[in-house]
């Protein structure tokens, strides 16, 4: 018998060490977490602050550690949550510094989210069905469907053999038979299927070598390796952390709590009737977004404080349903001319998490308002509030304790915007509050009502009311991939005689969907106060669309560049081949108006198609709004948010590619193009009826 391998970094030894002995188990595994980091992120300074903050996590989380999981698949759990926060960061800006990748990373990023989470679980980490599952909190036969599905994706980004299609009945049993765990009498089935049926035998053949690629990544991991620096900055972060945290403790904290007014006391024992509880509030609440959750007797005022080093932080309510728990908040600098915000996993922790709420659901990002009348009255004081994970009980205390504030900083020629050129900064200290809050109820309403979008089928599902959000449930058919949806925006949404706009962060995929041939999605839009449905009218904005248009365009060296070609009805140049260390290609398309497409989905190829590759890919181009006008991010920041439905035309993009081996140079040969993506503008009004 084989000894099994002992991990000298016990978790005994972990609980005793702290910090110190969670940063050396993540040391003495550094290379299968950096490889797993990469899945997701795109340079180097990401996958320092993921490590730096997975380390963290699992500091404050140790105590809250059982043992019916292994020590790592739990710290894995924590690095891939990590991960996805780091990724939505990244997503919210237009454009950003990325690194030379390996094809596979930059392949898997083309993946939806849960696809791509199976598919590195499984290949990257090296974890079971079963764990893998645990880990995304789905059944395994649905880490089957989304190990399937990903795998196929895979298929069309790398181009093998994307235009076949099996039978959609055997699709089920593609990964259990080539894994050979399939059932022998289901094994039979397949196989006399597969016997007679050309279609799926060349299916199955594309599907198992894309497979066996993804098994076969070992060589792939073995050359990516961890910097020497890396682990040696995140240790240093660390301990400038706990010196810091160890000043702040030595000063004592002050929590106060004031009172509620009369009136408030009066309505609180209920003296007075709800139609005075609203008059009250119009009276004496100034926040707008608060005013109306306290009108309806969703909340009320709890003005809890603390202080550190004269910033003052009071928690002014707390609104809790299935969908969220919103906190309101003030800050005050009394020291300074300064205005904080808090940033959800930023400094920002609720201690208790995993007793109280129910991890499975995602915060909302809410970003800084400095428009509103109350952040332009005093420039020490800023009104905002943050979202929490929902409650997974009907009541219970939120020990919410804060480390670090973002400071925002405004641009000096508009006193309503952040500049995005200046560097970010923060305030720390030791803030700790207790919140007591009450989960507010939900509605759902099922829906049943489907429709076409430029030809592609889209069905509503579900509409939830509940305090903080109203939330619009609905499925894009997935099965014609020459034309497919990948967003649906939405222009507001109707229900009765009120209208409610749609939260720009607030739409998401849904590990839901029980057909393959559907994708569930879900839109938050803004709070309807418990509103009682008789009709619905969903007003839809825009859509973007990936269209699948192969064309291959033959490259050779020897020409003069630049050279061009038609392509979905544009002339598109490639401006620059040079062949070296790195080889360089250049091609361009400055034309937007009434371009078809916005961005291709091209790879290049070299002389020997089996050579890996590595290729950095950066790109210029054009933020173009709803009415046309246009804005070039290389020559002024700009407010992401407030352009009417942007659409980003990419003009110039420029790929150097280099070989896997030292010193190895790449001839490009062939560019090919799988397609490309595109956004349209919709009037359309779906009309949903209630019985």
């Amino acid at each position: 018998m084989i000894p099994a391998k002992i991990d000298p970094f016990s978790i005994t030894t972990i609980s005793k060490k702290s910090v110190e002995s969670i940063f050396d188990w993540f040391d003495h595994h550094k290379q299968t977490f950096y490889t797993l980091g990469w899945s997701y992120l795109s340079n180097q300074q990401q996958m320092e602050e993921l490590f730096y903050r997975s380390i963290l996590k699992v500091h404050k989380e140790l105590p809250r550690f059982k043992s019916e999981t292994s020590f790592e698949t739990w710290v894995t759990s924590i690095f891939i949550h990590t991960c996805r926060e780091l990724c939505n960061e990244r997503s919210l800006q237009v454009s950003e510094e990325s690194e030379p990748r390996q094809d596979i990373f930059k392949a898997l990023d083309q993946l939806k989210e849960y696809e791509k989470e199976a598919v590195a679980l499984t290949y990257v980490k090296g974890l079971s069905h079963e764990e893998a599952a645990h880990l995304l909190q789905v059944s395994v036969e649905k880490m089957k469907e989304l190990l399937f599905s990903g795998i196929q994706s895979l298929r069309k980004v790398m181009g093998y053999g994307s235009h076949y299609n099996g039978c959609k009945e055997y699709h089920k049993d593609y990964i259990d038979y080539l894994e050979r765990t399939l059932d022998r009498s289901k094994k039979v089935d397949f196989e006399i299927h597969i016997y007679h049926c050309q279609d799926c035998q060349d299916d199955l053949a594309f599907f198992q070598d894309v497979m066996l690629t993804m098994q076969n990544l070992t060589e792939e991991i073995e050359n990516l390796h961890v910097p020497e620096d890396l682990m040696g900055n995140v240790k240093a972060r660390l301990a400038d952390k706990e010196e810091h945290r160890q000043q702040k403790n030595k000063k004592r904290l002050r929590v106060g709590i004031i009172l509620a007014s009369f009136f408030a006391l009066l309505i609180g024992i209920e003296v007075f009737t709800g139609t005075f509880t609203s008059l009250y509030y119009t009276w004496t609440e100034k926040d707008q977004e608060l005013r109306p959750f306290l009108q309806q007797d969703l909340g009320e005022r709890l003005n809890i404080e603390a202080e550190s080093d004269g910033v003052k932080i009071k928690i002014r309510s707390a609104i809790a349903d299935d969908i969220q728990t919103l906190v309101f908040y003030e800050i005050e600098d009394t020291n300074d001319e300064n205005q904080y915000m808090m940033n959800y996993d930023d400094g920002v922790f609720v201690e208790n998490e995993l007793e109280i709420m129910n991890t499975v659901g995602h915060p909302r990002y809410y970003p800084p308002d400095l428009k509103s009348n109350v952040n332009n009255k005093k420039k020490n004081v800023y009104q905002g509030k943050i979202s929490l994970l929902p409650l997974k009980t009907e009541n219970g205390t939120i020990k919410l304790k804060i480390t670090k504030l973002l400071k925002l900083m405004r641009d000096s020629s508009d006193q309503n915007d952040i500049n995005a050129n200046e560097n970010i900064g923060y305030e720390t200290g030791e803030w700790n509050f207790e919140i007591p809050v009450t989960k507010q109820p939900s509605v759902e309403y099922a829906l049943n009502e489907e429709t076409e979008v430029e030809g592609v089928p889209v069905r509503f599902d579900k509409l939830t009311i509940a305090p903080t959000a109203t939330i619009l449930q609905y499925g894009i058919n997935n099965e014609n991939p020459e034309k497919m949806i990948d967003v649906l925006n939405f222009e507001n949404l109707g229900v009765n005689n009120k209208k409610v706009k749609p939260d720009m962060y607030g739409s998401s995929f849904m590990d839901s969907q029980q057909d393959m041939n559907w994708t569930s999605f879900q839109t938050n839009f803004d709070p309807l106060f418990g509103e009682k449905p008789k009709e619905v009218n969903v007003q839809l904005g825009s859509i973007n669309l990936t269209f699948q248009d192969p064309k291959t365009i033959e490259l050779d060296v020897a020409k003069q560049y630049p050279q061009t070609f038609e392509y979905a009805g544009s002339t598109i140049s490639i401006d620059k081949l040079e062949v070296g260390q790195p080889s360089i290609i250049v091609i361009s398309d400055h034309e937007i108006k009434n371009r078809a497409y916005e961005a291709l989905n091209f790879n290049i190829v070299g002389e020997n198609e089996n050579d890996p590759v590595s290729m950095e890919m950066n790109s210029d181009g054009v933020l173009v709004d709803k009415n046309g006008i246009e804005y070039d991010t290389n020559d002024t920041p700009v407010s992401f948010e407030e352009i009417e439905r942007p659409r980003y035309f990419v003009t110039v993009q420029t790929m150097k590619i280099d070989g896997n081996g030292a010193g190895e140079k790449v001839i490009p040969k062939r560019l090919q193009i799988f397609g490309y993506s595109a956004t349209k503008y919709l009037d359309d009004v779906v009309k949903i009826s209630f019985k």
